[in-house]
């Protein structure tokens, strides 16, 4: 565990040691520059422009290298030069407390020394107030040089941030802007398409059932056979049970309730049971992420493992669910025959599901596979809900000291439907 901590301290130092290095010829380059613009003109202020424009480029890579600054394109003309003008000072003060460090150093080890042979420095006797005295000296002035080098790395990651971003961040503001205004439009274009597939799953599937059971039981009716009419009415009533699949399954697409009731974990073993195709699931995700983020990685898994049940005549679907900081991973890999679409309907409705959440869907099928979509999504803890707490993880209402709901309504078993 300490070896991270250590490890970005002595980046963080080695990176303003090595600005420290750089920033006298930076400030030199500016003083020859600026004698070369004002005594010429035309091709020579043109290069001078161009060696500034190099030279803030090579001290962005360092910045951006050793102190984490932000990456974007180098300034260039007048921008350069005030970027330069500003880092060299700072260089120049990045020395000053490195080399107050090596100075401290230094003094502590050679006075240290002295103590310790018998013959101090200053013949300053190594007594109980004064070895105090410099111990906690030391410790104070160790604490502000360190705060000092946090200082310049700080301000050399604002300046960095300043010179890649032109306008003052405006135009990365209008970018975003544009995101989400292309974003917006994609929902409103996906939930068309999703109410639009709902009519047609509808229409074709409940909607059909529905109308041959009303001519069965028409035709039972009317028939003056009791073993005709009781022959109907056993195929009416089989075809009822095929119209509350076919329901139950036109709602499961919708929305699955298992991830109010039981979490992203156990719909997803429903859709692995569900898929025509074997499935094996890893779920390395600790505490409930959001329910908006569950129901995107949901879909996501879903949409997937259909396509390679359906349409890639895959043997083994394969998905894996992992958390890296604030991020959540979701990996869905088949070993079918590749060649998938990413902008079909169904995978681009699913990257419009992804965007809205600011995450990012890639889809890598080669002809002949494998297939690999990968969801990159936030991840933030689902709120655990204050009141009635105790009951509900009990399974009990707690207004009627009886099961709650999820426990008279049976739990996920009650969800799927069809199987």
């Amino acid at each position: 565990m300490t070896r991270r901590p250590l490890a970005a301290a002595a980046r963080l130092a080695y990176g303003v040691l090595l600005g420290a290095l750089t920033a006298p010829v930076d400030l030199a380059y500016l003083l020859v520059a600026g004698v070369v613009v004002l005594a010429s003109a035309g091709r020579r202020r043109s290069l001078a422009g161009a060696g500034a424009g190099e030279s803030a480029r090579l001290e962005l890579r360092r910045a951006a290298r050793w102190l984490g600054t932000t990456r974007g394109p180098a300034p260039t003309g007048a921008r350069a030069v005030a970027y330069l003008a500003a880092r060299g000072p700072l260089g120049v003060l990045g020395a000053a407390i490195l080399g107050l460090i090596g100075y401290g150093t230094g003094a502590s080890v050679l006075l240290g020394t002295g103590w310790l042979t018998g013959d101090p420095i200053d013949d300053i006797p190594p007594t109980g107030f004064v070895v105090a005295y410099a111990v906690v000296a030391g410790l104070v002035l160790a604490f502000l040089a360190v705060q000092g080098v946090i200082g310049v790395a700080a301000l050399e990651r604002r300046l960095a941030r300043w010179a890649v971003t032109p306008d003052g961040g405006r135009a990365a503001l209008r970018h975003r802007i544009a995101e989400l205004s292309t974003s917006r439009a994609e929902i409103v274009a996906a939930v068309d398409d999703e109410r639009r597939r709902i009519e047609r799953d509808l229409h074709d599937g409940v909607q059909q059932r529905l109308v041959a059971l009303g001519m069965l039981l028409g035709r039972a009716r009317r028939a003056h056979d009791p073993d005709r009419a009781a022959e109907l009415l056993r195929t009416a009533h089989e075809e009822s049970q095929l119209a509350l699949v076919d329901l139950r399954e036109v709602a499961w697409r919708v929305y699955p309730t298992a991830l109010d009731d039981a979490g992203l974990s156990a719909a997803l073993e429903n859709v692995a049971e569900r898929a025509g195709v074997p499935v094996t699931v890893d779920y390395r995700l600790g505490a409930r992420p959001t329910p908006a983020t569950e129901t995107v990685a949901y879909f996501v898994v879903c949409e997937a493992v259909t396509n390679a049940a359906k349409h890639a005549g895959a043997d083994l679907v394969t998905v894996h669910i992992g958390q890296c900081a604030d991020r959540i991973t979701v990996v869905v890999r088949d070993d079918g025959r590749g060649g998938a679409d990413p902008y079909g309907a169904g995978l681009s409705g699913l990257s419009r599901r992804v965007a809205a959440l600011d995450g990012t869907l890639r889809v890598d099928s080669p002809p002949g596979g494998p297939t690999t979509v990968t969801a990159d999504l936030p991840y933030s803890e689902r709120e655990r809900p204050r009141d009635h707490a105790r009951g509900t993880r009990r399974g009990l209402d707690p207004a009627a000291g009886g099961p709650g709901p999820a426990a008279r309504r049976g739990g996920p078993r009650g969800t799927g439907g069809g199987r």
